[in-house]
């Protein structure tokens, strides 16, 4: 992926890497431009992450964003797209205030994946890590058919764009 230039008029310019790193493991990485207690409060704020979670070029719509982050709290996320809905949900596995949120993804018929984020400030930035282990190499196989799982980089850009609009507006406490 070819970084942005100064010129553009998104302040997005950060780089995403997306990496392969077994037959069941996804890592994506990226920078974004922001201390890391605002990055965790619009992963675990359900009003923010409502925000930029979905990849806009995909078509849904958020209907619903329920999220209990605690140790055993639930989450789930319904979407609409076309005339119909999804769902997506499962439980938090642990709570790290501004360091890590782990999470199962359990709507799948091929076992839980389990999602890891990990959040480290330096320099007023926070390097996002989000690590997927599918349960099997033909769950994270279908993952990829299916597109789900290449929709990060455009999701991420939003997060910075988010990002972007609650520094410069002080939205969060």
């Amino acid at each position: 992926m070819d970084e942005r230039t100064e010129s553009e008029a998104t302040p997005t310019k950060n780089r995403t890497a997306v990496e392969r790193k077994s037959e069941r493991e996804l890592v994506v990485t990226r920078t974004v431009d922001a201390h890391v207690r605002l990055v965790f409060e619009a992963w675990t704020k359900a009003e923010l992450f409502r925000r930029w979670w979905v990849p806009k070029s995909y078509g849904l719509t958020l209907l619903s964003c329920e999220m209990d982050v605690r140790v055993g709290g639930r989450y789930r996320l319904v979407f609409s797209h076309q005339a119909s809905t999804m769902e997506f949900f499962g439980t938090y596995l642990e709570v790290t205030p501004n360091s890590r949120l782990v999470w199962t993804n359990e709507e799948g018929d091929n076992g839980k994946t389990v999602t890891t984020v990990t959040f480290d400030e330096n320099s007023g930035k926070t390097l996002l890590v989000v690590h997927d282990l599918y349960p099997s190499k033909e769950a994270l196989a279908s993952a990829v058919a299916s597109g789900s799982t290449g929709g990060m980089p455009e999701t991420l850009d939003q997060l910075d764009e988010l990002l972007v609009s609650l520094r410069s507006s002080s939205v969060t406490k």
